[in-house]
């Protein structure tokens, strides 16, 4: 706790009086460029990933990056990305998994979480995933399984934020963009997902690829 509140005091005193025109312009309203959901595994930092500054981003963090489907009724994920989109009028979302999740790993090993119950119940919102692993990869080793599980998330919970009536009415006009990201800690390197919404590919400075949503959604209801 020391070091935390030894952070606060160097931030009062060196970090804001930098940034305080900033500060005085984000007292009285947000505009986020983006919404950001992401893993709260801490080494998953969204504002360093992307050097963002204060306000550039609205962020939505929870176990395993997870976007639960429409159906599931509200809850405290919904009424985030619902106020992002309808209040502050986000036009582009970033979900954005990530190496050696800890949500993944209890998926695919359920034993682990069992003395947890909240984190089970909470990570089978994913199990999808690794069911869609198990089906496409099934020879392959635990720690490729791991790293496709959170691929496949990553493209479950896409597909999950497109079953909300609000964001569908968004795509079908064309108003908002969903990228689906992959972060490896380890490299620093970030995949982002094909307009198939099948695929990850390295991410450059001229990256415009997204999934192409309309197609997402006829493909989700054939």
């Amino acid at each position: 706790m020391q070091q935390i509140l030894e952070g606060l005091a160097k931030f009062q005193r060196d970090v804001w009086p930098r940034h305080r025109a900033l500060f005085a312009k984000l007292a009285k309203n947000q505009a986020p460029k983006a919404l950001f959901i992401t893993c709260s595994d801490s080494r998953v930092v969204p504002n360093l990933l992307v050097q963002a500054d204060p306000g550039d981003l609205f962020i939505l963090r929870n176990a395993g990056n997870i976007v639960p489907a429409a159906h599931h009724g509200s809850d405290e994920t919904a009424a985030s990305v619902e106020y992002a989109v309808e209040a502050l009028g986000v036009r582009d979302i970033v979900i954005c998994g990530h190496s050696d999740c800890g949500a993944m790993k209890g998926i695919l090993h359920p034993e682990k979480v069992v003395a947890m119950p909240s984190v089970a119940s909470w990570v089978r919102h994913a199990e999808v995933a690794k069911n869609e692993v198990e089906r496409l990869f099934p020879d392959v080793d635990d720690a490729t399984k791991l790293e496709l599980t959170v691929e496949q998330n990553v493209i479950a919970q896409v597909k999950n934020l497109l079953t909300h009536p609000f964001i569908r009415k968004h795509v079908e006009n064309r108003e908002l963009e969903i990228y689906g990201w992959v972060y490896d800690i380890r490299t620093g390197m970030v995949r982002g997902l094909n307009e198939e919404g099948t695929d990850f590919l390295p991410i450059h400075l001229e990256w415009t690829g997204s999934p192409d949503e309309k197609k997402l959604l006829d493909l989700m209801e054939s």
